[in-house]
Parts: C-alpha cells; structure tokens; sequence
C-alpha cells in the first residue's frame, strides 16, 4: 500500500486525473494493450463515501485495445464508496495472472481468489456467485462477462448490475489479464476536513439536485432527450445517415416510461433516479430486463432503423450481461447494416441474418453473436466497425462512424457542429462526456450549422472544467445545481482541506487534460486524428429538419485551429514547452 503524495492529490484531483497520471507514469511507448505490460487504474475521487450528492462515481483506465490511445470510463453504483470505506483512494493493477482470478478487497486486506468457476459466465451472475461465495450480500463487484474474456475491443465492465465502464475497451483488458472480477468491502469511516460546514451545504445540494434542473432525468431519464433531438433533426438515424426518426414517438421517454418500465432506481447518496429499469412482458423478448438509457436507446435503436423497445430491451440486456459496450454495439451493427443495403455485405456473409436497417429480430441476433464472438458475422464485429472495414475493404471504410476507432455518440454530426468538433479532438475517441460541446448547439446559443475559430474556446473550456468534475468524481447531471464551478471547488476544500478556489480547479482541470493528450501523443497521435468521419464532410444531410446540411472542411479546419490554439498547442497539436512548464507537466513532451 502506497501513500499518494499531496502534491499529486492536488494537482490532479482525483479519479480522471489520478487515472492520467497513473497510466502516463506507469506505461511506456509501444505496449501491446492486450499484453501484461498493460496497466489498469481504477480511481475514486475525493468526494466519494461523503455526504456529497451523487459522489459515489470511480473512474477506471488502461491504454484502449479499441483506440490506441486513454481508454477510461466512468461508473456509477456502490464501487466508489465501498472502495473507500475500506481505506483506498484507487488501485493499479500490473501483470497478468496465469489463470483466471478475481480480486477481493476487504478493508486493508487483498486477496487473489480462483475464478476458475466463473470464467463464461454473465455479468449478473459473477456478481451474486461472489456474494454467495463469501457469504456476504453487500460486497461490491465490478466484472467481466464472456465478451471481456474474449478481448472483444468493445467489452466492457459491470457494476450493480445496470452500472458499465461502458467505452474503450476496459473489459478486454480485464479480460486479457485473466481478471474475471475486482470486488470490495468496506467498512472504515470516510472522514472529511469541514464536516459541519460539508453537511450545511450538502443539505441544500440534495434540494436542489430535487429541482427543475434533474426534473426530466427523475420522470424519464435519459431517454426524455429522444423526442427533444428529434425536433431538432440531431436524433441519428440509419447509420447517421439522418437526423430524424419516423418512429421516434414509439422509442421516446414518455414512450418507455408508460409501457415498460417497472422500477426506478438511484446510486448511493443520489436524491435523483435517473435509472429507468425496464422489464419487456410479452411477445420474443419477453422476460428482458435493462436499465436502458438515451444513449444505449438512440444507438440500438432508431441508429439502427429499430422502433421497437421491447427488442432495443433485450439487445442492451445482452450487452450488459454478455458484457459489450452498447454505444460500439449499436454503431457497429449500423455500419453493417449500411453495408449490408450497400451490397458490401451479403447474407452469406451475416450468417443467414437479412441485416438491415429496421429489422430488430436481425439487430439483436447480431449482438449476441457480437458479444459472444460467434460466427462469421460476430468474428467480423466484435472489434467495432473501424477494423471490419479493415477486413470487409471495397468502400465500407466510407460508412464507418467513429473517431481514434470509437464509435460515435447519440448526436448527430452535421446538424451538431460545435459538438462535432468536440467528439473528434477527444482524447479518448468520439466522446460527448468530455466537454459538453453539444449543449451550445442543442440550446441555440450558437449557429449549430457552421463552424468558426471561435468554436474552440467553447470545446476547450468545457473540457477543462469537465476533467475537473470527472476527477471530484460528482454526476454530470448535477453539473446545473451548482451555483458556479467555485462551488465545486469549495466542496474540494470541505472536504480535503485544500485550500483550492475556482482558478485552481479549473487550472487542475486544464492539466489532467494535457497529461492525457501527452499519454496520446507518445502512441502516436496527432492532427490527422482529430477529425470526423467522411460522412460529415462528403454527404449533405437531408431529413425533416435539416435541408442539405454539411461540414464544410475550411470551416472545420479553422474550428480545429482556433481549438489548438486555445489549448496552447501547435497545428500539429502538441502541447508547447511553455504551457507544459505553466502546468508542471513533462516539458519533454512539448514543442518550442
């Protein structure tokens, strides 16, 4: 057990910023990510186990198997807290054990335990053969299923069974370590610098987090965004080929909620529920069981051409059982789709599926079989739709929806361009979590159809206050009940002790970014990587909403070049010595 130094603690916070740090100290250039030589850190954040609201959030992280470059992902559930009422900040884990192993935290001590007997089984069912096993129901568990096992590029990690790492890959590097599981128990107080002062402010957080401001999260969740982006011709559909769905009704929140949800639930220390646990009762599906949110929804379904829940239901339950990332899952199975329409796929080449776009008997059996690696079809998808263009060749490389090899969020490109230019300068691939870019579009403070240098400023600023709440680690969805990002900081400071005010944060915030870029820059990356896929240059969008939308590529290029100049990098977008030096960051990195 190492202490981590108060330096360390303050310049990077906590959870994303420790994962940075971690993976930049600890893995050198050129490591295979499916070897030993690979590293998996997993970090809570200072918040966590307190009375903050919504605090109970880990971050984990390793070099991505799907992109190359920061894989990480954040999870909500009882990990965060359980680890830290045990005594840890985080865990790094090093090697690969010879076969496979789960690990067990139990407050100071750690154990490896045989996994042996739960190598091949779901998610859900290595989280209560655990709990049976050590006779103790309150054990937190964070596992793989079969697809981590297989080192699926898109595998993922499940916690309290509706909670993922979801994005880059983390299961299967679990899964290449012959890791099956880490779990935890906890039960140390979790002390804080300013209780009193802590309680008084969580007390009035807590009334707000009851709000107008979670109020669409707490009656539909997430999926309240389907109708909302529809309206707006941003909701992709068929592969991203529109922006409205036909039967965006049938799909939508207030849809879900009145015919298939059966439970809402909450983390720990959330007053929101956000979690819409849905149970399909009738029909081939019947008998599925998800917690399906906006994104899982938008990717599987209409992404997809699908406009049925109950089968969108069983694919995001496969997902999360069989252990794959439903974003990848759904954007993967679209592009195949596309291909499939195109003639660059046959049916033969499906294993008997008619794969197109609508068909939901077609787009559930392929993420079973993707999850499950099975078949030729599931052979071709299990790592995501960039590498099977590699395979498939012909012009399937054109339909391919991604950045860094990650698929694309559930927000269209040409109709969402601030937001464009945000999911492809992330540093962990297409990504709508790490700056918020889509927000200015979405509510109109900006020209959503045109790009400019000013653009930039909006991406970086976002980023940098973002990478500071993923490194509290707090919910994103209580980012509105804040007064100011100096109330954030003041939590820090109740909580820590640190004497951390709003400029610090955010300065915090602008560093952990920059370790992350630099981890990319030593595998690789550089401007080319930094762009959206063909589709939202070379084909204009036309639906109900949008007549004939497009990026224009000047328009893009001066948006990425107002982008790299705000960070303070070059054109090619390497941090300079200088700005390195003002961040106390690795100037070997940097460029005069």
């Amino acid at each position: 057990m190492e202490v981590l130094p108060e330096e360390i603690a303050r310049k990077y916070i906590g959870g994303y910023g420790l994962v940075a740090w971690s993976l930049y100290n600890e893995i050198p250039a050129g490591v295979d990510p499916l070897s030993p030589q690979n590293v998996i850190a997993l970090w809570t954040g200072p918040v966590a186990g307190t009375p903050v609201p919504v605090s109970s959030k880990y971050v984990l992280g390793a070099l991505s198997p799907l992109t190359g470059f920061i894989g990480f992902g954040i999870s909500s559930g009882g990990i965060a807290s359980e680890l830290k009422a045990a005594g840890w900040d985080g865990i790094v884990i090093h090697g690969r054990a010879s076969s496979p192993v789960y690990l067990y935290i139990n407050n100071k001590s750690i154990e490896i335990k045989d996994a042996g007997h739960l190598w091949g089984k779901s998610t859900w069912d290595t989280e209560e053969e655990i709990r049976r096993e050590l006779d103790d129901d309150e054990i937190r568990v964070a596992g793989i299923g079969p697809s981590g096992e297989l080192m699926n590029r898109l595998a993922n990690i499940t916690n309290d069974r509706n909670r993922q790492v979801g994005r880059t890959g983390m299961g299967a590097v679990m899964g290449s370590k012959n890791l099956k599981a880490i779990c935890m128990r906890g039960t140390e107080s979790v002390e804080v610098a300013a209780l009193d002062e802590l309680m008084e402010l969580c007390r009035d957080l807590y009334l707000r987090c009851r709000g107008p401001a979670t109020e669409k999260y707490r009656v539909f969740g997430t999926p309240a965004n389907v109708l909302v982006h529809n309206r707006l011709g941003c909701l992709p559909t068929n592969n991203f080929q529109k922006g409205t769905f036909k039967y965006a009704e049938d799909v939508s929140g207030e849809t879900m909620l009145k015919n298939l949800v059966k439970k809402i639930s909450a983390c720990p220390s959330c007053p929101i529920a956000c979690d819409h646990i849905n149970m399909v009762e009738e029909g081939p599906w019947a008998g599925a069981v998800a917690s399906v949110d906006y994104e899982s929804l938008e990717l599987l379904g209409p992404n997809c051409g699908v406009g049925d829940l109950n089968a969108i239901t069983r694919a995001v339950e496969y997902c999360d059982t069989l252990g794959m990332d439903t974003i990848s899952a759904g954007g993967t199975i679209a592009w195949a789709m596309e291909c499939y329409e195109r003639g660059l796929l046959s049916k033969e080449d499906c294993d008997g599926l008619e794969l197109r776009f609508g068909n939901a008997e077609a787009m559930v059996e392929a993420v079973r079989r993707m999850c499950l690696r099975e078949g030729k079809l599931g052979e071709l998808l299990s790592d995501g739709s960039a590498r099977a263009a590699e395979k498939v060749g012909k012009d399937s490389s054109q339909y391919v929806i991604t950045n860094k090899k990650m698929e694309w969020g559930a927000y269209s490109m040409r109709s969402l361009q601030t937001s464009t230019l945000g999911f492809a300068t992330s540093v962990r691939g297409a990504d709508y979590l790490r700056s918020g870019s889509y927000q200015d579009d979405v509510k109109g403070k900006v020209d959503r159809y045109k790009l400019d240098r000013s653009r930039g400023k909006i991406v970086y600023e976002g980023e940098n206050l973002y990478a500071a709440i993923d490194s509290m680690v707090i919910c994103k969805f209580t980012r509105g009940i804040y007064k100011d990002p100096g109330e954030m900081a003041r939590v820090i400071r109740l909580v820590t002790g640190f004497d951390m005010d709003e400029e610090e944060m955010i300065r915090a915030g602008e560093r952990i970014h920059n370790q992350a870029k630099l981890f990319n820059i030593r595998f690789g990356a550089a401007r080319k990587d930094d762009y959206p896929p063909p589709r939202a240059f070379n084909e204009k969008l036309y639906d109900d909403v949008s007549d004939g939308a497009v990026i224009k590529y000047e328009e893009y290029e001066e948006a990425l070049s107002g982008y790299y100049e705000h960070r303070g990098w070059n054109e090619e977008g390497v941090p300079t010595k200088e700005l390195l030096k003002k961040l106390e960051l690795d100037m070997g990195m940097g460029v005069e």
